[in-house]
Protein backbone atom coordinates (compact mmCIF):
# COMPACT_ATOMS: atom_id res chain seq x y z
CA UNK A 1 0.00 0.00 0.00
CA UNK A 2 1.56 3.28 -1.25
CA UNK A 3 1.72 5.81 1.74
CA UNK A 4 2.16 9.63 0.93
CA UNK A 5 2.64 12.30 3.18
CA UNK A 6 -0.07 13.80 1.51
CA UNK A 7 -3.16 12.58 -0.21
CA UNK A 8 -5.24 15.28 -2.38
CA UNK A 9 -8.46 14.25 -3.52
CA UNK A 10 -9.67 16.89 -6.63
CA UNK A 11 -7.73 17.93 -9.52
CA UNK A 12 -8.93 21.71 -8.92
CA UNK A 13 -8.81 23.73 -6.13
CA UNK A 14 -6.74 20.63 -4.33
CA UNK A 15 -4.05 22.11 -6.91
CA UNK A 16 -3.47 24.99 -4.89
CA UNK A 17 -2.25 22.67 -2.09
CA UNK A 18 -0.73 20.20 -3.89
CA UNK A 19 1.42 22.20 -5.71
CA UNK A 20 2.67 23.87 -2.31
CA UNK A 21 3.08 20.69 -0.98
CA UNK A 22 5.38 19.03 -3.64
CA UNK A 23 6.93 22.34 -3.51
CA UNK A 24 7.91 22.41 0.08
CA UNK A 25 8.76 18.76 -0.44
CA UNK A 26 6.36 16.37 0.37
CA UNK A 27 5.47 13.53 -0.82
CA UNK A 28 1.92 14.23 -2.63
CA UNK A 29 -0.75 11.87 -4.44
CA UNK A 30 -3.57 13.66 -6.41
CA UNK A 31 -6.58 11.89 -7.62
CA UNK A 32 -8.59 13.12 -10.24
CA UNK A 33 -11.24 11.46 -11.95
CA UNK A 34 -11.29 13.53 -15.24
CA UNK A 35 -8.84 16.64 -16.23
CA UNK A 36 -6.87 18.62 -13.84
CA UNK A 37 -8.05 22.13 -13.22
CA UNK A 38 -11.16 20.72 -12.11
CA UNK A 39 -15.03 22.69 -12.66
CA UNK A 40 -13.74 26.08 -12.72
CA UNK A 41 -11.11 25.07 -15.82
CA UNK A 42 -13.09 22.63 -17.99
CA UNK A 43 -16.45 22.92 -17.38
CA UNK A 44 -17.10 25.73 -15.43
CA UNK A 45 -15.63 29.32 -14.83
CA UNK A 46 -13.60 29.99 -17.66
CA UNK A 47 -14.93 27.55 -20.97
CA UNK A 48 -18.34 30.09 -19.89
CA UNK A 49 -16.61 32.96 -19.28
CA UNK A 50 -15.06 32.95 -22.73
CA UNK A 51 -17.69 32.07 -24.12
CA UNK A 52 -19.90 35.06 -22.33
CA UNK A 53 -17.07 37.74 -23.77
CA UNK A 54 -18.32 36.33 -27.68
CA UNK A 55 -21.96 36.76 -26.65
CA UNK A 56 -20.96 40.52 -24.93
CA UNK A 57 -19.27 41.59 -27.99
CA UNK A 58 -21.81 40.27 -30.38
CA UNK A 59 -24.29 42.42 -28.30
CA UNK A 60 -22.50 45.37 -28.37
CA UNK A 61 -22.53 45.00 -32.11
CA UNK A 62 -26.09 44.64 -32.28
CA UNK A 63 -26.39 48.06 -29.93
CA UNK A 64 -24.50 49.91 -31.68
CA UNK A 65 -27.16 52.17 -33.72
CA UNK A 66 -28.24 53.80 -29.98
CA UNK A 67 -24.65 55.24 -30.30
CA UNK A 68 -25.18 56.31 -34.01
CA UNK A 69 -22.64 53.36 -35.03
CA UNK A 70 -24.04 51.91 -38.14
CA UNK A 71 -22.59 48.29 -37.58
CA UNK A 72 -23.96 44.93 -39.09
CA UNK A 73 -23.57 41.40 -37.57
CA UNK A 74 -23.47 39.16 -40.50
CA UNK A 75 -22.57 36.42 -39.07
CA UNK A 76 -21.70 34.29 -35.67
CA UNK A 77 -19.73 31.18 -36.11
CA UNK A 78 -20.71 29.39 -33.46
CA UNK A 79 -19.47 26.32 -33.44
CA UNK A 80 -15.72 27.94 -34.01
CA UNK A 81 -16.65 29.57 -30.98
CA UNK A 82 -17.23 26.98 -29.11
CA UNK A 83 -14.72 24.74 -30.67
CA UNK A 84 -12.28 26.80 -29.81
CA UNK A 85 -12.85 28.11 -26.60
CA UNK A 86 -12.61 24.22 -25.48
CA UNK A 87 -9.63 23.72 -27.47
CA UNK A 88 -7.79 26.37 -25.18
CA UNK A 89 -9.57 25.22 -21.59
CA UNK A 90 -8.46 21.53 -22.91
CA UNK A 91 -5.02 22.54 -23.94
CA UNK A 92 -4.50 23.78 -20.48
CA UNK A 93 -5.90 21.38 -18.48
CA UNK A 94 -3.21 19.01 -20.26
CA UNK A 95 -0.59 21.25 -19.43
CA UNK A 96 -1.26 20.84 -15.86
CA UNK A 97 -1.84 17.42 -16.08
CA UNK A 98 2.23 17.12 -17.73
CA UNK A 99 3.61 19.29 -15.12
CA UNK A 100 2.03 17.14 -12.71
CA UNK A 101 3.36 13.63 -14.24
CA UNK A 102 6.87 15.03 -14.58
CA UNK A 103 6.86 16.73 -10.34
CA UNK A 104 9.37 13.99 -8.59
CA UNK A 105 7.20 14.77 -5.74
CA UNK A 106 3.99 14.42 -6.71
CA UNK A 107 2.08 11.32 -8.07
CA UNK A 108 -1.29 11.81 -10.52
CA UNK A 109 -4.13 9.19 -10.54
CA UNK A 110 -6.07 10.17 -13.66
CA UNK A 111 -8.78 7.92 -12.40
CA UNK A 112 -11.55 7.30 -10.18
CA UNK A 113 -10.89 7.12 -6.40
CA UNK A 114 -12.77 6.76 -3.00
CA UNK A 115 -12.64 6.39 0.61
CA UNK A 116 -12.44 2.93 2.28
CA UNK A 117 -11.41 3.84 5.33
CA UNK A 118 -10.49 7.00 7.68
CA UNK A 119 -7.01 7.48 5.93
CA UNK A 120 -7.26 5.15 2.84
CA UNK A 121 -8.05 5.84 -0.06
CA UNK A 122 -8.84 3.13 -3.25
CA UNK A 123 -7.95 4.03 -6.97
CA UNK A 124 -8.80 2.56 -9.87
CA UNK A 125 -6.33 1.59 -12.48
CA UNK A 126 -5.28 -0.47 -15.62
CA UNK A 127 -4.27 -3.20 -13.50
CA UNK A 128 -6.88 -3.45 -10.83
CA UNK A 129 -7.86 -1.16 -7.73
CA UNK A 130 -4.64 0.12 -5.72
CA UNK A 131 -5.31 1.49 -2.09
CA UNK A 132 -3.09 4.44 -1.19
CA UNK A 133 -2.74 6.15 2.36
CA UNK A 134 -1.45 8.95 4.28
CA UNK A 135 -1.95 10.67 7.94
CA UNK A 136 -3.11 13.46 6.04
CA UNK A 137 -5.34 13.95 3.43
CA UNK A 138 -7.51 17.35 1.76
CA UNK A 139 -10.77 16.66 0.08
CA UNK A 140 -11.22 18.77 -2.70
CA UNK A 141 -13.93 16.94 -4.53
CA UNK A 142 -15.96 19.74 -6.32
CA UNK A 143 -19.46 19.59 -7.47
CA UNK A 144 -21.59 18.41 -10.40
CA UNK A 145 -24.97 19.69 -11.85
CA UNK A 146 -27.96 19.19 -9.53
CA UNK A 147 -31.01 17.37 -11.69
CA UNK A 148 -34.06 17.06 -9.20
CA UNK A 149 -35.85 13.95 -8.26
CA UNK A 150 -39.23 15.41 -8.93
CA UNK A 151 -38.49 16.29 -12.61
CA UNK A 152 -40.08 12.95 -14.86
CA UNK A 153 -38.99 12.03 -17.90
CA UNK A 154 -35.31 12.80 -16.92
CA UNK A 155 -34.08 9.16 -17.62
CA UNK A 156 -35.85 9.25 -20.63
CA UNK A 157 -35.35 12.09 -22.64
CA UNK A 158 -31.74 13.64 -23.73
CA UNK A 159 -31.79 17.14 -22.34
CA UNK A 160 -28.11 19.21 -21.30
CA UNK A 161 -26.69 20.74 -18.01
CA UNK A 162 -24.15 23.04 -17.90
CA UNK A 163 -21.02 20.52 -18.65
CA UNK A 164 -22.74 20.18 -22.09
CA UNK A 165 -24.06 23.40 -23.20
CA UNK A 166 -20.39 24.28 -22.57
CA UNK A 167 -19.12 22.33 -25.90
CA UNK A 168 -22.75 22.41 -27.95
CA UNK A 169 -21.36 23.19 -31.10
CA UNK A 170 -25.05 23.31 -32.53
CA UNK A 171 -26.30 25.64 -32.14
CA UNK A 172 -30.38 25.41 -31.40
CA UNK A 173 -33.06 27.89 -32.50
CA UNK A 174 -34.91 27.13 -29.48
CA UNK A 175 -33.76 26.51 -25.84
CA UNK A 176 -35.74 26.19 -23.01
CA UNK A 177 -33.95 27.06 -19.76
CA UNK A 178 -35.24 24.87 -16.63
CA UNK A 179 -34.07 26.85 -13.45
CA UNK A 180 -33.40 30.80 -12.52
CA UNK A 181 -30.05 31.02 -10.81
CA UNK A 182 -27.08 32.02 -12.03
CA UNK A 183 -25.85 29.46 -14.22
CA UNK A 184 -29.42 29.82 -16.11
CA UNK A 185 -28.97 33.42 -16.25
CA UNK A 186 -25.55 32.91 -17.58
CA UNK A 187 -26.26 30.74 -20.60
CA UNK A 188 -29.58 32.09 -21.26
CA UNK A 189 -27.34 35.70 -22.05
CA UNK A 190 -24.89 33.29 -24.40
CA UNK A 191 -27.19 31.55 -26.05
CA UNK A 192 -29.66 34.52 -26.79
CA UNK A 193 -26.56 36.95 -28.30
CA UNK A 194 -25.83 33.83 -30.18
CA UNK A 195 -29.01 33.65 -31.94
CA UNK A 196 -31.17 31.60 -30.25
CA UNK A 197 -35.01 31.81 -28.60
CA UNK A 198 -34.68 31.21 -25.25
CA UNK A 199 -37.44 30.29 -23.04
CA UNK A 200 -36.70 30.56 -18.75
CA UNK A 201 -38.69 28.44 -16.77
CA UNK A 202 -37.79 28.95 -12.88
CA UNK A 203 -39.36 28.67 -9.69
CA UNK A 204 -38.78 31.97 -8.14
CA UNK A 205 -40.76 34.75 -8.64
CA UNK A 206 -37.38 36.56 -9.96
CA UNK A 207 -34.43 35.75 -11.80
CA UNK A 208 -31.78 34.92 -8.89
CA UNK A 209 -33.98 35.35 -6.13
CA UNK A 210 -31.95 34.42 -3.28
CA UNK A 211 -29.95 37.60 -4.10
CA UNK A 212 -31.25 41.48 -3.07
CA UNK A 213 -34.82 41.66 -4.10
CA UNK A 214 -34.41 45.68 -6.15
CA UNK A 215 -30.91 43.49 -7.65
CA UNK A 216 -33.06 40.75 -8.83
CA UNK A 217 -36.07 42.95 -10.06
CA UNK A 218 -33.72 45.16 -12.44
CA UNK A 219 -31.77 41.90 -13.67
CA UNK A 220 -35.43 39.89 -14.28
CA UNK A 221 -36.95 43.24 -16.04
CA UNK A 222 -33.64 43.58 -18.51
CA UNK A 223 -34.28 39.52 -19.30
CA UNK A 224 -37.97 39.67 -19.98
CA UNK A 225 -37.47 42.14 -22.47
CA UNK A 226 -35.30 39.87 -24.65
CA UNK A 227 -36.67 36.26 -23.25
CA UNK A 228 -39.61 34.71 -22.47
CA UNK A 229 -40.29 34.26 -19.22
CA UNK A 230 -42.28 31.61 -16.82
CA UNK A 231 -41.29 32.53 -13.37
CA UNK A 232 -43.16 30.95 -10.40
CA UNK A 233 -43.27 27.74 -12.21
CA UNK A 234 -41.50 24.45 -11.33
CA UNK A 235 -40.84 21.45 -14.03
CA UNK A 236 -42.77 18.70 -13.09
CA UNK A 237 -41.55 16.40 -16.84
CA UNK A 238 -39.58 16.57 -19.94
CA UNK A 239 -41.33 14.49 -22.86
CA UNK A 240 -40.48 14.21 -26.70
CA UNK A 241 -42.69 14.85 -29.15
CA UNK A 242 -41.10 14.30 -32.66
CA UNK A 243 -37.64 16.55 -32.86
CA UNK A 244 -38.87 18.88 -30.29
CA UNK A 245 -38.34 18.21 -26.29
CA UNK A 246 -41.80 19.76 -24.35
CA UNK A 247 -41.29 21.06 -20.54
CA UNK A 248 -44.00 20.45 -18.70
CA UNK A 249 -44.54 23.35 -15.42
CA UNK A 250 -46.80 24.10 -12.50
CA UNK A 251 -47.18 26.95 -10.25
CA UNK A 252 -48.12 25.91 -6.49
CA UNK A 253 -51.67 26.67 -7.25
CA UNK A 254 -51.88 23.99 -9.70
CA UNK A 255 -51.77 26.34 -12.81
CA UNK A 256 -49.68 24.24 -15.83
CA UNK A 257 -47.62 25.42 -18.79
CA UNK A 258 -45.87 23.62 -21.51
CA UNK A 259 -43.11 24.95 -23.68
CA UNK A 260 -40.95 23.34 -26.22
CA UNK A 261 -37.54 23.75 -27.53
CA UNK A 262 -34.74 21.77 -29.84
CA UNK A 263 -32.64 21.37 -26.29
CA UNK A 264 -33.26 21.66 -22.88
CA UNK A 265 -30.89 23.04 -20.25
CA UNK A 266 -31.62 21.80 -16.85
CA UNK A 267 -29.50 24.58 -14.75
CA UNK A 268 -31.14 23.81 -11.41
CA UNK A 269 -28.14 23.90 -9.13
CA UNK A 270 -25.46 21.68 -8.23
CA UNK A 271 -25.08 19.29 -5.34
CA UNK A 272 -21.09 17.97 -3.71
CA UNK A 273 -19.49 14.90 -5.22
CA UNK A 274 -19.30 13.75 -1.57
CA UNK A 275 -20.72 10.57 -1.91
CA UNK A 276 -18.83 9.76 -5.21
CA UNK A 277 -15.82 9.90 -3.17
CA UNK A 278 -17.90 7.53 -0.94
CA UNK A 279 -16.76 9.91 2.43
CA UNK A 280 -18.85 7.76 4.47
CA UNK A 281 -16.64 4.61 4.70
CA UNK A 282 -14.16 7.16 6.01
CA UNK A 283 -16.76 8.58 8.81
CA UNK A 284 -16.91 11.83 7.40
CA UNK A 285 -19.94 13.88 8.50
CA UNK A 286 -22.34 15.19 6.19
CA UNK A 287 -25.27 17.67 6.15
CA UNK A 288 -28.31 17.12 4.93
CA UNK A 289 -27.56 18.35 1.60
CA UNK A 290 -24.05 16.09 0.89
CA UNK A 291 -21.74 18.92 2.33
CA UNK A 292 -18.93 17.65 4.03
CA UNK A 293 -18.93 19.51 7.26
CA UNK A 294 -16.01 21.58 8.47
CA UNK A 295 -14.24 23.34 11.45
CA UNK A 296 -13.07 26.70 11.95
CA UNK A 297 -10.10 25.18 10.27
CA UNK A 298 -11.48 23.52 7.51
CA UNK A 299 -10.81 19.95 9.26
CA UNK A 300 -13.50 17.28 8.98
CA UNK A 301 -14.80 15.02 11.92
CA UNK A 302 -12.23 12.66 10.89
CA UNK A 303 -8.70 13.75 12.08
CA UNK A 304 -5.87 14.42 9.56
CA UNK A 305 -8.77 14.97 6.52
CA UNK A 306 -9.70 18.51 5.56
CA UNK A 307 -12.15 19.64 3.08
CA UNK A 308 -12.21 22.67 0.87
CA UNK A 309 -13.98 24.02 -2.06
CA UNK A 310 -17.26 23.37 -3.62
CA UNK A 311 -17.68 19.57 -1.57
CA UNK A 312 -17.65 21.62 1.43
CA UNK A 313 -19.99 24.47 0.72
CA UNK A 314 -18.92 27.40 2.80
CA UNK A 315 -19.53 29.19 -0.67
CA UNK A 316 -19.90 27.39 -3.76
CA UNK A 317 -17.08 30.33 -5.46
CA UNK A 318 -13.55 29.79 -7.01
CA UNK A 319 -12.12 32.33 -5.97
CA UNK A 320 -13.71 31.29 -2.13
CA UNK A 321 -12.19 27.40 -2.35
CA UNK A 322 -8.86 28.88 -3.90
CA UNK A 323 -8.37 30.97 -0.15
CA UNK A 324 -9.61 27.93 1.73
CA UNK A 325 -6.58 26.15 -0.59
CA UNK A 326 -4.40 28.91 1.22
CA UNK A 327 -5.28 27.94 4.91
CA UNK A 328 -5.08 24.09 4.35
CA UNK A 329 -1.82 24.80 2.99
CA UNK A 330 -0.63 26.55 6.64
CA UNK A 331 -3.09 23.89 8.43
CA UNK A 332 -2.53 20.75 6.69
CA UNK A 333 0.42 21.07 5.19
CA UNK A 334 2.62 23.23 7.49
CA UNK A 335 0.54 22.26 11.19
CA UNK A 336 -0.34 25.71 12.13
CA UNK A 337 -3.92 26.39 13.59
CA UNK A 338 -5.14 29.25 11.36
CA UNK A 339 -8.69 29.74 11.47
CA UNK A 340 -10.64 30.21 7.91
CA UNK A 341 -11.94 34.20 7.39
CA UNK A 342 -13.27 35.43 4.24
CA UNK A 343 -12.67 39.45 4.24
CA UNK A 344 -14.77 41.19 1.70
CA UNK A 345 -16.73 37.99 0.25
CA UNK A 346 -18.14 39.10 -3.22
CA UNK A 347 -19.44 37.17 -5.99
CA UNK A 348 -20.57 38.35 -9.69
CA UNK A 349 -23.32 36.84 -12.07
CA UNK A 350 -21.75 37.78 -15.35
CA UNK A 351 -25.22 37.68 -17.69
CA UNK A 352 -26.39 40.90 -19.39
CA UNK A 353 -26.63 43.22 -17.15
CA UNK A 354 -23.72 41.50 -14.84
CA UNK A 355 -25.05 41.56 -11.16
CA UNK A 356 -22.30 41.62 -8.44
CA UNK A 357 -22.84 41.37 -4.52
CA UNK A 358 -21.05 41.51 -1.15
CA UNK A 359 -22.33 41.19 2.07
CA UNK A 360 -26.17 41.05 2.99
CA UNK A 361 -29.73 41.54 0.56
CA UNK A 362 -31.58 43.73 2.62
CA UNK A 363 -34.05 40.80 3.12
CA UNK A 364 -31.08 39.09 5.54
CA UNK A 365 -30.83 41.87 7.90
CA UNK A 366 -32.08 41.37 11.39
CA UNK A 367 -35.39 42.87 12.93
CA UNK A 368 -34.54 45.63 14.44
CA UNK A 369 -31.01 46.65 13.02
CA UNK A 370 -30.85 49.82 12.16
CA UNK A 371 -29.35 49.99 8.72
CA UNK A 372 -29.65 53.22 5.89
CA UNK A 373 -29.99 52.66 1.90
CA UNK A 374 -27.82 54.48 -0.92
CA UNK A 375 -28.40 54.11 -4.42
CA UNK A 376 -26.99 55.74 -7.20
CA UNK A 377 -28.46 55.00 -10.87
CA UNK A 378 -25.72 54.57 -13.56
CA UNK A 379 -26.89 56.92 -15.52
CA UNK A 380 -26.90 59.82 -12.90
CA UNK A 381 -23.29 59.43 -13.46
CA UNK A 382 -21.13 60.86 -16.49
CA UNK A 383 -20.21 57.73 -17.96
CA UNK A 384 -22.78 55.91 -17.01
CA UNK A 385 -24.98 58.43 -18.78
CA UNK A 386 -22.77 58.04 -21.54
CA UNK A 387 -23.21 54.37 -22.01
CA UNK A 388 -26.79 54.81 -21.88
CA UNK A 389 -26.72 52.36 -18.96
CA UNK A 390 -29.20 50.91 -17.45
CA UNK A 391 -28.15 50.05 -13.77
CA UNK A 392 -27.53 51.07 -10.34
CA UNK A 393 -25.94 50.42 -6.81
CA UNK A 394 -27.18 49.80 -3.67
CA UNK A 395 -25.96 50.01 -0.66
CA UNK A 396 -26.89 48.93 2.97
CA UNK A 397 -24.76 50.98 6.07
CA UNK A 398 -25.53 49.87 9.15
CA UNK A 399 -24.21 51.45 12.69
CA UNK A 400 -20.77 53.13 13.29
CA UNK A 401 -20.85 53.27 9.75
CA UNK A 402 -20.66 49.24 8.64
CA UNK A 403 -20.77 47.72 5.46
CA UNK A 404 -23.86 45.35 5.63
CA UNK A 405 -24.17 45.23 1.79
CA UNK A 406 -23.45 46.47 -1.25
CA UNK A 407 -25.70 45.04 -4.77
CA UNK A 408 -24.62 46.26 -7.89
CA UNK A 409 -26.44 45.88 -11.53
CA UNK A 410 -24.90 47.27 -14.47
CA UNK A 411 -22.27 47.06 -17.27
CA UNK A 412 -18.95 46.30 -15.19
CA UNK A 413 -20.52 45.10 -12.04
CA UNK A 414 -18.56 42.11 -11.81
CA UNK A 415 -15.21 44.73 -11.50
CA UNK A 416 -16.97 47.34 -9.20
CA UNK A 417 -17.76 45.18 -6.30
CA UNK A 418 -14.14 45.14 -5.82
CA UNK A 419 -13.44 48.45 -4.66
CA UNK A 420 -15.52 47.35 -1.58
CA UNK A 421 -14.21 44.06 -1.10
CA UNK A 422 -10.87 45.73 -0.85
CA UNK A 423 -12.09 48.53 1.45
CA UNK A 424 -13.97 46.02 3.41
CA UNK A 425 -11.05 43.47 3.89
CA UNK A 426 -8.47 46.00 5.16
CA UNK A 427 -10.90 47.79 7.43
CA UNK A 428 -12.66 50.50 5.83
CA UNK A 429 -15.87 51.88 6.63
CA UNK A 430 -18.71 52.68 4.56
CA UNK A 431 -17.84 56.74 5.41
CA UNK A 432 -14.38 56.50 3.87
CA UNK A 433 -15.33 54.46 0.99
CA UNK A 434 -17.95 57.68 0.57
CA UNK A 435 -15.19 59.87 1.31
CA UNK A 436 -12.49 58.23 -1.16
CA UNK A 437 -11.76 60.44 -4.10
CA UNK A 438 -12.46 58.88 -6.66
CA UNK A 439 -11.36 59.67 -10.79
CA UNK A 440 -13.84 61.54 -12.50
CA UNK A 441 -15.70 60.47 -14.72
CA UNK A 442 -15.31 57.18 -13.93
CA UNK A 443 -17.84 54.29 -13.67
CA UNK A 444 -17.12 53.67 -10.17
CA UNK A 445 -18.69 56.88 -9.40
CA UNK A 446 -21.83 54.89 -9.19
CA UNK A 447 -20.67 53.05 -6.18
CA UNK A 448 -18.74 56.17 -4.78
CA UNK A 449 -22.58 57.87 -5.28
CA UNK A 450 -24.67 54.87 -3.32
CA UNK A 451 -22.19 54.99 -0.27
CA UNK A 452 -22.36 59.14 -0.18
CA UNK A 453 -26.78 58.89 -0.37
CA UNK A 454 -26.28 56.23 2.32
CA UNK A 455 -23.84 58.21 4.81
CA UNK A 456 -25.33 61.58 4.10
CA UNK A 457 -22.09 62.63 2.28
CA UNK A 458 -22.33 66.35 0.21
CA UNK A 459 -21.57 65.36 -3.70
CA UNK A 460 -18.20 67.47 -4.94
CA UNK A 461 -19.62 70.97 -6.14
CA UNK A 462 -22.98 72.26 -6.86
Amino acid sequence: MPEFDLIVLGGGTGNVVASAAAGEGLDVAVVERDKLGGTCLNRGCNPSKRLIHHADVVQTVREAEAFDVDATLNDVAFADIVRAVNETVTAEAEEKAEQAREHDRMTFYQTEGRFVDEHVVEVDTGDGPERLTSDRIVLAGGSRPLVPEGIDGTDDVEFLTSDEALRLEDRPDRLVVVGGGYIAVELAHFFGQMGTDVTIVGHGDLLVHREDRDAAERLTAAYRERHDLHLGHSATELAEEGEEVVVTAETEDGDEISVRGDEVLVATGRQPNSDLWSVDAAGIETDERGFVETDDYLETSVDGVWAIGDVAGNYMFKHSGDKEGEYVVENAVRGEREPVEYPGMAHAIFGSPQLASLGKPESEIDDGTAYEVGTREYDDTPLGSAMQADGFAKVLVGADSEVLGVHVVGPDAATLIHEVSTAVAAGADAERIAETIHVHPALSEVVQGAFRDACDVAPTGI
